[in-house]
Parts: C-alpha cells; structure tokens; sequence
C-alpha cells in the first residue's frame, strides 16, 4: 500500500518540482519499463527525443524491491491520476493492442495517451526483424556472405502462421484462453531443424502441422470461420498481414523458437568458411593459429547479438512508437504554453 501511494504521487511530485525550477533547467520525464532488457530498447528510442529542455529517465517500475514486468508498472500507473507529463509508462503490447479493448487492461492500454506500447508483441519481435537479421550474422561472425534471403524466409513462416494466428487471436478476445492457447499455437508454428541446402523444408513440415490443427479448428467450430475472416480485414488496420505475422507473434517464441533455430546453422557455416579462408592463406602453422585465435576473439556469441541488435529503426512499429512520443511532447508543450 505504502508503495502504490509513493507511485501516485510521483508524478505530482514531479510535475511541482518542475514548476519550481529555473526555465531553463532541463525537466525530466520518467518512463517505467518492464525489465532490464526493456530499458535499452526505450533508452534507444526516447533519447531521440531529447533536447536543451528535456531528457527521459527510463526506469524499472519499483525502486525499493525487485518487483518487475507489465503488471507492476501498470499497478504504479494505470490506478492513478497523476500519470503526466513528467511520468509515462512503456510497455510490450503482447496481444492488448490486437485485443482493441476486449479486455480491461487492453482498454487502459489502448486509450491512456501517457502509455507506450510496442504494437507488435514485444521488443523481441524489434531484435527479429527480418531486414536486420544479415547484419546480425555479420556482426557475429565478420564474415558477409548471404546464405539466406532472411526476409523471404520470415515472410513465408508469417504466411503459413498467418491462419491459425488469427483462430488464436479470435480465442482470446473472446476471453478464451483455454480452446486455443497461446502455447499451443507456438507449438505448432516452432521450426524444427534448419538444413542450409533446404531451408524451406522446415517451413514445409510446419505448414503440415498448422493445416492440420486449422483443420481441426474449422471441424470444431464452424460457426466462427467467417468471424474469424472478419478478424482478419480488422486486423489488417493494425498493421497484421499474413506478410508481417511474425512481428505480432509472442517475441520470445519467435526469437528462441524460430530465428535463432535461423542464425546459428547459418553463424556455424559462416565461422567455417571464415576459418577455412584463412588455413588456406595462411603462409605457415604458427600464422595460422595467431590468425585463428584473433579470429576467434573477435566473434561475438550470435544470441548476445540478436539481443543488442537495434537496426529496427525503418520498422513500421518503431515509427509508430516515435509518432506517438512525439504527439505526448506536443502536446506537453501546448500545455505549457
């Protein structure tokens, strides 16, 4: 209880401090994240928007225990009415922007202009971005060769996931979670091993698996196969398509699951390359194991590098998130005019 009364009067407190303050002092905006992998995420895109007379403070949402996640920075800011201009909340939408209020938290969520949302599920979905993922690998293993075409290959999981994502969506605005739940989807959009010659072949055996559960599903409950259809047109308003479903797919499935079973074949088969490149031009052993061993120091472990990866800065969803800080600063700035 303590604790929710000293969240609710943050932002007042704030808001005050700086009414008492110089004008030219730089006033501070606090922004509550999830966890510690959100504060570089929201670091990178609120500095952006700093200036002479601003600058953002991105913090996790309690600072007297180890309490973290979504509910706890809702809990210190959805029930109060200080959540200002000093004081925001950023969080992963998950499936509350897809929910479009069905629920009470995607309602909070959705119409609260001081908090932030990612729009795709998570800032994992961010890290994944198809475009970004040949960078990844060349900054993993230093090696620039194309063994795949990342971004055909992610549209083409979207596509065959596409169908049965929406059935799973339909569910839960339904506020059924238990027909289909989110951990039975991702079991049947997981890849299997990923073979370098036959990439597509994965892709091939998981579209057997969701045909075969979106036959099931349409047998059940054929009642909803044309709401579901209508879901989908809805859908494609927030930016869905069966072209971009991987970004709106739960984030850590798509990273552990899906792109990482992606890069470390590929990462392997660049590092091998790398290596052979250089016993073949090596001009005796002893060159050969201090070209090695330099080599070797200078990679960095490919799932280290999709996590530090920030070449989203074109996604769509980003520019959504930048629009939308940039109204709030706006309109603060209308305010205190």
């Amino acid at each position: 209880m303590a604790t929710a009364l000293r969240d609710n009067l943050t932002s007042a407190y704030l808001d005050a401090a700086h009414r008492m303050a110089p004008r030219k002092s730089r006033r501070r905006i606090v922004a509550y994240v999830e966890s510690y992998d959100d504060v570089a995420f929201w670091r990178t895109l609120l500095s952006e928007f700093e200036n002479d007379e601003r600058y953002f403070q991105v913090m996790l949402p309690s600072s007297n225990s180890l309490a973290k996640g979504k509910k706890m920075v809702l809990m210190n800011t959805l029930n109060t009415e200080e959540l200002g201009t000093s004081l925001i909340a950023c969080v992963d939408s998950d499936y509350d922007f897809l929910l479009q209020g069905a629920t009470n938290v995607s309602r909070k969520i959705n119409r609260n202009p001081y908090i932030f949302q990612t729009y795709g599920y998570a800032i994992e979905n961010f890290h994944c971005f198809a475009e970004s993922l040949h960078e990844v690998c060349v900054q993993a293993t230093l090696n620039d060769r194309h063994l795949i075409d990342f971004p055909a290959f992610m549209e083409r999981y979207s596509q065959i996931a596409y169908p049965l994502f929406l059935w799973n969506v339909w569910f839960y605005r339904r506020h059924d979670t238990y027909t289909f739940p989110m951990y039975d989807f991702n079991a049947c959009v997981r890849l299997q091993d990923v073979s370098l010659r036959h990439p597509y072949r994965c892709l091939e055996e998981m579209n057997k698996v969701v045909q075969a559960k979106l036959s099931e599903l349409q047998t059940r409950f054929p009642q909803d196969i044309e709401h579901v259809d209508s879901l989908g047109e809805e859908l494609r308003h927030l930016g869905l398509t069966p072209e971009t479903t991987y970004l709106y797919i739960q984030g850590h499935h798509i990273m552990d699951a899906v792109v990482m079973k992606l890069l470390t074949p590929v990462c392997t088969q660049l590092r091998r390359e790398r290596e052979q490149e250089i016993k073949r031009l090596a001009e005796h052993d002893e060159q050969f194991r201090n070209e090695l061993t330099g080599y070797e120091n200078s990679q960095v472990n490919v799932s280290v590098m999709l996590k530090k990866n920030s070449s989203y800065k074109n996604l769509y969803l980003y520019e959504w998130v930048k629009e939308d800080i940039r109204k709030f600063l706006e309109e603060g700035q209308k305010n205190r005019r």
